[in-house]
C-alpha cells in the first residue's frame, strides 16, 4: 500500500469518527430540557455577535491614495506604542548580547595580558616552555 493509500483511509476514518460524534451530540441535545437549550442558543447567538464585532474592529480606516486604497490597521498613536512595545524587546536583547560580547572580549584580552606578563617577567626565557625536555622535567618535579 502506497503512503497516499494510507492518508486517504486515516482521513476517511477521521471523517467516520467526526460523523459518529455529530450524531450522538444531535441525539443528546435531543433530550435535553428546554430552558437549557435555550440558554445555549443564547450563548451562541451572543458569541456569534461578539465574533462579528471583532471583525468589523480589524480595519479601523481606510486609507485612499489616488485609485489605490489600502486598511488602516490600528489607531494612530496607540498603533505605534503598541508596535514600540512589540520591538522593544528585541531591542533590549540585541543591546545585552552586544555588551556581554564587548565585555567577554575585553575579560579574554585582559587573560591574554596577564599570561603574557607572567611568561615575560619569568626567570626563564619563553623557549624554555616549548622545549619538549622542559615539559618533562616539569612533570617529574609535580609528582614529587
Amino acid at each position: 500500500m502506497t503512503a497516499r493509500h494510507h492518508a486517504n483511509h486515516r482521513i476517511a476514518s477521521q471523517d467516520d469518527l467526526g460523523r459518529a460524534i455529530t450524531s450522538r451530540l444531535h441525539d443528546a441535545s435531543q433530550q435535553l430540557p428546554h430552558d437549557v437549550s435555550e440558554r445555549l442558543k443564547a450563548a451562541r447567538m451572543l458569541a456569534l455577535e461578539k465574533r462579528r464585532q471583532a471583525q468589523v474592529r480589524l480595519a479601523s480606516a481606510v486609507v485612499t491614495s489616488g485609485s489605490s486604497a489600502a486598511l488602516q490597521m490600528g489607531d494612530g498613536l496607540r498603533g505605534k506604542w503598541r508596535l514600540l512595545g512589540a520591538w522593544l524587546p528585541l531591542l533590549a536583547l540585541v543591546a545585552g548580547l552586544v555588551t556581554i560580547d564587548f565585555v567577554q572580549d575585553d575579560f579574554r584580552a585582559q587573560e591574554i595580558a596577564d599570561v603574557d606578563v607572567e611568561l615575560l617577567t619569568d626567570d626563564l626565557p619563553p623557549d624554555a616552555f616549548t622545549d619538549p625536555g622542559f615539559a618533562q622535567y616539569l612533570r617529574l618535579n609535580r609528582s614529587e
